[in-house]
């Protein structure tokens, strides 16, 4: 047997050895013989049976022959493949566990890299039981063999949170299935970000291909310290073997037959391989014991000996070649099987007419208990429709279908999802599946039938004086498709109160990034530059859209969310407003959250889509200072960042309010402009403010502006700053929301539960 190892590139780690658990093989008869006369049974703790063989001439040709190490007892492919058991069809082996591990600076500090590969003439194949395994953050590993097999894995995080224990979909765990056959295989493995912004909890990646049954994810070990490679490696090795296919030959079995060489012995047949490779296998017949591969290895189970008691016969057991009869004394009926009518004595039938009642009567009683839950089950079922069909019209099921009907299929978006399909997708709404909680809703996270991760928004209370007005919402928002706008899928009328299906956005609010330091490592100037212009862009979108024009009347941090890669999306579209065409405000009550109220609106209730901007202008103050909407400081006075920002711009006190990271980073122009802009959108009247659509425009053009940072040119004063952090704080209730937010609408159509 020959075999082919070698070391690949830097960036490419090969994971054929995996760390294995040692199972023993298929129990035998101590008198059956497993290997050829004059050959080792065994290596250590691991049986050989033929056409395997420890050393020339013990095996059905050269790719089965095995070695023994007898100076440590183990069994060997080649020179350092390890075998743990051998059994019908597969054999476990020894496997190696690649990894790349990288300093703070982002340069590779150790890699393993290991390639393998059986050459096409050996007996082997990788079974599909195996999985290319990737473990780790911010990591890229590929695997690729023969007839164009490709796959790759990316593994992501931002936090240990993230990682849950027992699932491998891409959170710190991933796997992919490899196809039946697979001679051979090659994996590369890089990291998407050098392992920068999550060194400081995972500083390496891992990489190997092993049996999927044996591999459990336990979540991400601290593995900043070198033992932690040992201990991760010795852990897989102890647990997870490779599994190999192995068949005889490359011909199926009808081909084989005419052969010479035909491998199966006297009462075998033959098993084609499913590997699409070709060979095939050999099984002793049923009744026979053995190995099928020797001559005379299959011999002919004593199911009487084997069975002793009578366990298989009522009275008398007779072997036979590859089976067995049973008999009853003279005077007996019966086929003198346990299992069958058994041996039946002659003065038997005088109870038969009593057990033939007692049959009758326990069916009877069997049936009527039957009867009465299949009765029960179906009027609880018909009461349960009818609450349902109760709640469905209650909740304006019977106008939104009318709407859908008679809207040319303009509204074919807008999904109603049943009550059954949003039990099943949250689990009956377990505990465990809780996205948030507020004043008036909570929000679950949940799976359709369809595997999309959405949310589910589950209200409080309901006013029926706002079902008509809930309606048109529903069926205008699910009409949205911006990628910056979070997506209403649908709603569920056939509850209490109505449901609503929302796309599920991961990584929580602006607003906790800002203001909880979970932003701290990735919102730099850019980033929050960007943001800027996707929440911008979003609601001039909103301002113009085609059907009817929708304000949206609470923007803040809180209701701007973060996806996976920190895209922006503008959410929470409960106290939204959609405007006729004709008109350019609507009179409404007030409402809003203190500190991005537009004042004017409040003074005059006439709500335009210059409310939304002096909002979105809080929101960019935010951004440039750090400092939440109201500010508190040590003498608990409270503060109004509008105002607070204008002042200082007015006062040419704007960069010592500014974020230190901004001012690090923003060159002096772009800051300038952009505070300006702010400046602008706080306007206390709304005609002196720019329209979303300009201030889309203007934040697009500060991209292209450069020039030095503001710190370069002038120093950063970082005992002004370190002042200005300290000075204000500002309380916040248990969901991460301002205490003064309002949110006593009740039908909401939005994602945040409050």
């Amino acid at each position: 047997m020959e075999l082919k190892q070698m070391n690949l590139l830097p960036y490419q780690i090969a994971c054929f050895y995996a760390c294995v658990l040692v199972l023993t093989l298929a129990t035998v008869q101590n008198t059956t013989n497993v290997t050829k006369p004059g050959c080792v049974k065994q290596c250590g703790n691991v049986m050989v049976p033929y056409p395997f063989g420890i050393g020339s001439g013990c095996a059905y040709d050269w790719g089965f022959e095995l070695r023994c190490n007898t100076s440590n007892q183990k069994l060997l492919i080649g020179s350092n493949i390890v075998v743990y058991n051998i059994s019908d069809a597969e054999l476990r082996i020894s496997n190696s566990i690649g990894w790349r591990c990288y300093n703070s600076s982002g340069a590779v500090h150790s890699e393993s890299p290991a390639w393998t590969t059986f050459i096409e003439s050996l007996p082997y194949s990788f079974s599909s039981l195996n999985r290319f395994t990737l473990v780790g953050c911010d990591d890229y590993g590929s695997i690729t063999g023969p007839n164009n097999f490709e796959s790759s894995c990316n593994v992501s995080c931002t936090s240990i949170r993230d990682v849950t224990e027992g699932e491998c979909m891409g959170k710190g765990c991933c796997q992919k299935q490899i196809p039946k056959g697979l001679k051979y295989y090659n994996t590369t493995m890089s990291s998407t970000g050098n392992h920068t912004h999550v060194w400081s909890f995972n500083s390496c990646g891992f990489a190997f291909l092993g049996e999927a049954d044996h591999f459990h994810f336990r979540g991400l070990p601290d593995i900043a310290d070198d033992r932690n490679v040992d201990y991760l490696y010795e852990r897989i090795k102890a647990s997870v073997p490779i599994v190999l296919d192995w068949a005889i030959g490359s011909l199926n079995c009808t081909q084989a037959l005419k052969t010479e060489d035909y491998a199966c012995s006297e009462n075998s047949h033959c098993i084609d391989s499913d590997t699409g490779l070709g060979g095939y296998r050999c099984s002793c017949n049923p009744g026979y014991q053995g190995n099928p591969y020797l001559n005379q290895g299959c011999q002919d189970i004593d199911e009487c000996a084997d069975h002793p008691n009578n366990s298989l016969c009522e009275k008398m057991c007779i072997n036979t070649p590859g089976s067995y009869n049973c008999s009853c004394p003279h005077g007996y009926t019966g086929d003198g099987k346990k299992d069958g009518r058994g041996c039946i004595a002659p003065y038997h039938h005088q109870f038969r007419w009593i057990k033939f009642s007692a049959a009758i009567g326990a069916g009877a009683f069997i049936s009527l208990v039957v009867g009465i839950v299949w009765f029960c089950f179906r009027i609880r079922k018909r009461k349960l429709i009818e609450v349902r069909e109760k709640f469905f019209q209650q909740n304006g099921g019977l106008l939104l279908k009318h709407r859908i009907s008679t809207n040319d299929g303009s509204v074919k978006a807008a999904k109603v999802f049943t009550a059954e399909e949003l039990k099943k997708a949250t689990n009956n709404y377990a505990n465990d599946k809780i996205l948030g909680r507020g004043g008036h809703a909570i929000v679950y996270r949940g799976v359709l039938s369809d595997n999309r991760v959405v949310a589910i928004k589950k209200s409080r209370i309901v006013d029926e004086s706002q079902i008509e007005q809930f309606i048109n919402e529903v069926l205008i928002l699910t009409q949205i498709n911006h990628r910056n706008v979070v997506r209403l899928f649908g709603c569920c009328l056939e509850d209490e109160v109505p449901l609503l299906v929302y796309e599920y956005v991961s990584e929580g609010t602006l607003y906790e990034h800002i203001h909880n330091q979970r932003g701290a490592g990735w919102l730099n100037w850019q980033n929050r530059l960007r943001i800027s212009i996707e929440t911008a862009t979003a609601l001039a979108y909103l301002h113009s859209f085609a059907s009817m024009p929708i304000i949206h009347r609470d923007v803040k941090s809180a209701n701007i969310l973060l996806d996976n890669v920190y895209t922006a999306k503008v959410a929470d579209f409960g106290a939204s407003r959609l405007i006729p065409l004709d008109q350019t405000h609507v009179a409404t009550s007030v409402l809003g959250t203190s500190g991005y109220l537009d004042p004017e609106y409040f003074r005059t209730s006439q709500l335009t889509d210059k409310s939304d901007v002096y909002s979105f202008g809080v929101v960019l103050a935010e951004l440039l200072t750090g400092l939440k909407p109201i500010i508190r400081s040590r003498n608990d006075e409270q503060k109004n960042l509008a105002d607070y920002f204008v002042w200082s711009v007015d006062n040419n006190r704007l960069f010592q309010i500014l974020d230190r990271r901004v001012l690090r980073e923003g060159n002096l122009e772009q800051l300038q402009q952009m505070a300006e802009l702010v400046k602008n959108c706080l306007q206390l009247h709304g005609e002196d403010r720019p329209t979303m659509k300009e201030v889309a425009i203007q934040l697009e053009g500060l991209r292209k502006v450069t020039g030095v940072s503001w710190s370069n040119q002038h120093g950063l004063e970082e005992n002004n700053q370190d002042e200005l952090s300290d000075l204000y704080t500002v309380p916040m209730d248990s969901y991460g929301n301002t205490p003064n937010s309002d949110s006593s609408r009740v039908m909401h159509c939005r994602y945040s539960p409050s």
